[in-house]
Parts: structure tokens; sequence; C-alpha cells
């Protein structure tokens, strides 16, 4: 009586925090949002094509690349579109050296391999004046995605060859993530896929749109925050105890980073704008971009995933030490599950400041060349890019440390001693 009078109090105080957590953010989202319309800019701006490799930029500029026959395609369009195709053969190659960096340049012959351009062949030149840096060397055989527009003055298509067509090999090493988990974790590895798929949906059918659409960032990212703990918790471990456990402590620990998020990002002014990929979302949308919520919102998704194996491991441990010895008392149970606990801190700390370093290893370059604005120790960690980076890893850390404690503690306090003892306890 007493152990489902206790594990219904858990429940209902979980289920309070979590409601808690969702109608404050969702009544921060029927605040009006001040958005402001931005169209997209004039004078054919619309017709730029952007590549993350580098190489449109000078196949744009070098390039007046026609069908291999001598003629134009069929689709004289002046829309634009992309197509798959593959190298059959190597024209030309020239390596150019750059401020000390070497590139090469080339000349393709390709095979269009769906859509329009199925079966016909196209050449693209990418030898020019203009250097860009990061271009891919293709080879015979490779298969590249293609970006074709048409030139209003010449009445030509224009191709460039945008990329590499990688998504084959991520496919086979998703195919090897799932059965390696399924194989080494069996059911509940399958529960974890389920949770990462839902959280995944979360995110790209609820979390983005609203950004996008002009909602605010912070309460958007806080409801995620709590549907996306809730599932997965409840997918992963069940519907149980220790799930209420977590769930409370999880959601007591993301409201503290949440808190100190909001008071470092507002006291160190933080804008949200030193990362790179804000430059291609302003005047992408209609509605304007809050960029510091953004960064808040990406802070506290980050320090989800590293409270989720913190708490779980917590409670799991306070739960195995009672099954050992259900006599030991509460405060020696707390003792010994916060030094697994301290081991556990330690490893996963190191993981976060080296996840973080590994994502931003050019910045690290860029500081230890020492040239402006990197030249002393104090402006380094004064450029915003170095302080965002900086913030994330210290607020997940602290994220790690406030949770052990608060999940040790609840599941100390509210796990209760197996009714049978076992066979080695005294």
């Amino acid at each position: 009586m007493y152990y489902d009078m206790t594990c219904m109090k858990i429940s209902r105080t979980a289920w309070i925090l979590a409601g808690a957590c969702f109608f404050s953010a969702f009544f921060g989202l029927l605040r009006p949002c001040q958005t402001l319309a931005q169209d997209m800019p004039d004078g054919g701006d619309d017709d730029v094509v952007v590549s993350t490799t580098g190489t449109t930029p000078n196949a744009a500029t070098s390039t007046s690349a026609t069908s291999s026959t001598g003629a134009t395609a069929e689709n004289p369009a002046d829309d634009e579109e992309s197509f798959e195709a593959r190298v059959i053969q190597v024209l030309d190659s020239r390596d150019v050296n750059k401020d000390g960096v070497s590139l090469t340049q080339q000349n393709l012959r390709l095979k269009g391999l769906d859509g329009n351009w199925r079966d016909k062949e196209i050449e693209y030149h990418g030898i020019g004046d203009v250097e860009v840096f990061g271009n891919n060397i293709y080879a015979v055989g490779d298969r590249v995605l293609v970006q074709r527009s048409h030139d209003p003055e010449t009445g030509e298509d224009l191709f460039f060859v945008m990329d590499y067509v990688r998504r084959g090999w991520l496919y086979a090493l998703a195919a090897l993530f799932v059965f390696l988990i399924i194989v080494i974790a069996g059911i509940k590895g399958l529960r974890a896929l389920l949770s990462l798929l839902v959280s995944f949906a979360i995110i790209m059918g609820v979390l983005v749109p609203l950004i996008l659409a002009g909602w605010p960032p912070v309460p958007v990212a806080v409801v995620v925050c709590t549907a996306m703990f809730v599932g997965m918790v409840y997918i992963t471990e069940g519907f149980n105890r220790k799930s209420h456990l977590a769930i409370a402590s999880i959601g007591l620990s993301l409201l503290l980073v949440g808190l100190l998020s909001l008071f470092f990002t507002w006291i160190t002014r933080l804008t949200g704008t030193a990362q790179e990929e804000t430059m291609f979302l302003t005047g992408l949308t209609k509605q304007a971009i809050n960029f510091r919520g953004l960064l808040l919102s990406g802070i506290l998704l980050g320090t989800l995933g590293v409270l989720d194996d913190v708490v779980i491991g917590q409670i799991e441990s306070v739960s195995q030490i009672r099954q050992a010895n259900p006599y030991l008392p509460w405060k020696k149970v707390f003792a010994m599950s916060m030094e697994v606990g301290k081991a556990h801190l330690g490893s996963m700390v190191n993981t976060l400041f080296l996840a973080y370093a590994g994502a931003a290893m050019p910045l690290l370059l860029l500081f230890s060349i020492k040239q402006p604005p990197f030249v002393t120790f104090s402006q380094a960690i004064n450029n915003e890019m170095m302080a965002t980076e900086i913030l994330r890893t210290l607020l997940g850390g602290l994220g790690i440390a406030l949770s052990m404690p608060v999940a040790t503690y609840l599941a100390v306090k509210h796990m209760p001693a197996p009714k049978t003892p076992t066979k080695n306890a005294p």
C-alpha cells in the first residue's frame, strides 16, 4: 500500500512539474509575436546559387556550359533545377596555389542520371580566374549533384557541380548503427531508437516550423523539450517509478540550466548571430528570427541530451544498491550513489568539452594562429564566436553537475528497498 501511494505521489509530482513547464511556455507563446516582415532582396538575388562546398562561385564566373552535343538541353525554363549526374571524363585539371593553399580546378564531362537530363551528356567548366577554397576533386565514376540555371542573355544552360552524392554511404552507416544498437541492447535499444525518431519528428515537425513562422524560440523550446524528455523517458524506460523520478529530475535540472542560460546570455550580451549559419537565415523568411532566443533554444536542446544520460544512470545506481543491500540507510545509499556519479560526472564533462571542441576546430585554429581578433587570450574569449562555444560547454557542464545530486536525492528518498531481500543481504 505504501509503495503504491508513494508511486502515485511521485507520478503526480512528475506530471505537475511537466505540466507547469508546458503551460508556462504555452502562455508565453500566446503573447503577440513582434515580427518584422523581411521581403526577399530585389535585384535578381533569387538567381544566386550558394554552394556550401565553395564550388559554385567559381563555376558561376567561369562556366558557360552547354550540352556536349552542341545544343542546349530540351528544358530552357528560367527556373533552376538540381539533378544527379556521373563523371564520365575529366577533360582538364589545373592546380592552383593561392596564399599557401593548394587547390584543384577541373573541367568535367557528366552524364545525367535523373529528371530531364537522364542519359544526356553535359560539360562543366570549373577552371577559371576565381579560386574557390574547399572545392572537391572529382574522378571518373563519381556521382555528383548538379545545379542548372538558365542564362537569359545567352539563352544557354549553365551547369554547376555542387557536391558529391554521398547519401548512399550515410544510409549504410545508419543501418549499421541500428543493427548494432538492437543486437547489443535488445528491446531497450529498440525503444531508444524509437525515442530518437520521436525526438527528431518533434524537432523537425514542431520546433523548426514554429521558429521559422516567427514564434519566440525560448517558449517553443521549453514546450518541445518538455514533450521530448517525457516521451523519450517513458518510451525507453517504461511507465514506472524510475521514469517518474527521471522526469522530475530532468525537469528540475533543465529549469535551473534554462534560468542560468537566460541570465548569462543576457549578462554577456550575446546576440546569437556570431555563427556562420545565421547569415544564410537572414532574409530567407518573411518573419524576423530572434537569434538570441535561437541560441538559448540550442543550449536547452544540447543540455537535455546529457541530462537524460546522467539522470537515468544515477537512478539506476540507487536502484541497484538498494537491491544489493536493502538495509542500508538512505544517507549511505546517497553517498555510494554519488561516488558512482562523480566518476560519471568527470567523463561526461570531458565528453561534452571534446564534443564542442571537435565542432569548433576551425575556431580553435584561428585562436592558435594569434591573428586579429584572436591576438591575446582575453581578446579570443571576448570574441562572440568563442564566447558562445564557451557558454555552451560550461552551461552543459553545469547541467550535468546539478542533475546528479538532484536525481540521486529524489531516487534515494522515493525509491524503496525491495520487499524481498536478496540472499546475500545480511
